[in-house]
């Protein structure tokens, strides 16, 4: 591939289902679960297969990234609006700087083991031939209800030519090498669902895309982030965000286009997103308890405890205690999701 490949990290999130370890002014992104490097820090490290990095975030997060990520060049989005209006942004600010290139845009609160760069590039060449919009399908281990889910469709091999072989229609031999149309988007489905499309072979969307700036900019145009689109065109970006309510990408173009395509990742992946999650991620204790931080636990099974103090706690199982700073989380780990609802709470009291 002749283009220059770019990665670019989204960070401009809080991680409201951390919460309280995440806050408005200490984003999840910035903090570090396991003692050793910040999620973007360790992030932006596993971004290194790219020529360039950027690093997408909010303006008052702008010089706490410099310091976890000094490495990565920083984009500030005016307003944030999730990850449709996010990536139309990024993919203007990159074409008007590096014109030719394929971006890869990758979350900045994953936890990735394995050949991240080897799919990164992959999905780099498939959207550098196909002219498509590419996602990163993930093998699910398990029937999970918080994912979305991809149906892949009709295989195809990837195409390894330069862009003057294709035009003179020379071959070259087959490679193992593979990715397929998406048949459809699920987003969130219930538990039966979850467990039929594992059985039927479908992938979790892990919410790592790759495409050229102006085939997303093109889908994204026939979109409802047309206006924003536009607006970027006339140097207004401002006016395009004022112009564009909140919407992910998936339902605003990749649900919508023809030209989504899915390839396989060769890594195992997780998405550190709520304390449910952490089970998953960090070792357990003898009695099921995964600890982060300082605690004391007597008769305690199966509990997720995280905090920046110290906690001590008797007697409990299946729950979720966070403790940060002045604030304190207690909620059944089968209803972690939920936590969401309760910022919702303190964002309309302004006590997030």
């Amino acid at each position: 591939m002749d283009r220059p490949l770019v990665a670019v990290v989204l960070a401009g999130g809080t991680g409201t289902r951390l919460y309280p370890a995440s806050r408005s002014h200490r984003p999840k992104q910035l903090q570090s679960f396991d003692g050793k490097q910040s999620l973007l820090s360790a992030t932006v490290d596993r971004a290194g297969f790219a020529d360039d990095v950027y690093v997408l975030t909010r303006p008052e997060f702008a010089e706490s990234v410099r310091e976890h990520a000094p490495q990565a060049a920083v984009l500030t989005e005016p307003a944030p609006k999730d990850t449709g209006p996010a990536m139309v942004y990024a993919a203007h600010r990159i074409r008007d700087q590096l014109s030719e290139a394929v971006m890869v845009t990758l979350p900045s609160d994953h936890r990735i083991d394995g050949d991240f760069a080897g799919t990164a590039r992959a999905a780099a060449q498939v959207a550098d031939s196909t002219g498509g919009l590419v996602t990163v399908g993930v093998e699910p281990t398990r029937a999970a209800t918080g994912y979305g889910y991809i149906q892949p469709g009709e295989r195809r091999e990837v195409d390894h030519r330069e862009p003057s072989e294709r035009a003179s229609g020379e071959q070259r031999p087959a490679t193992r090498d593979g990715y397929h149309t998406v048949a459809s988007f699920t987003e969130k489905p219930d538990r039966d669902t979850a467990d039929r499309y594992v059985e039927q072979g479908y992938y979790w969307n892990a919410g790592i895309f790759a495409w050229t700036p102006n085939a997303f900019l093109g889908e994204a145009r026939q979109s409802s982030l047309g206006p924003l689109v536009e607006a970027m065109d006339d140097g207004d970006p401002d006016r395009g965000f004022a112009a564009v309510d909140p919407v992910s990408v998936d339902y605003a173009v990749l649900e919508r286009t023809d030209k989504a395509y899915v390839v396989p990742a060769s890594f195992e992946w997780d998405d550190l997103g709520s304390w449910d999650a952490v089970e998953r991620l960090f070792e357990a204790d003898e009695a099921g308890n995964v600890v982060l931080g300082d605690a004391l636990l007597e008769d305690a099974t199966n509990a997720v405890v995280a905090t920046d103090g110290h906690v001590s706690a008797v007697g409990v199982s299946d729950l979720v205690i966070a403790s940060y700073g002045d604030r304190t989380l207690v909620i059944p780990k089968d209803r972690a999701q939920e936590v969401r609802d309760i910022v919702a709470q303190l964002r309309d009291e302004d006590r997030y």
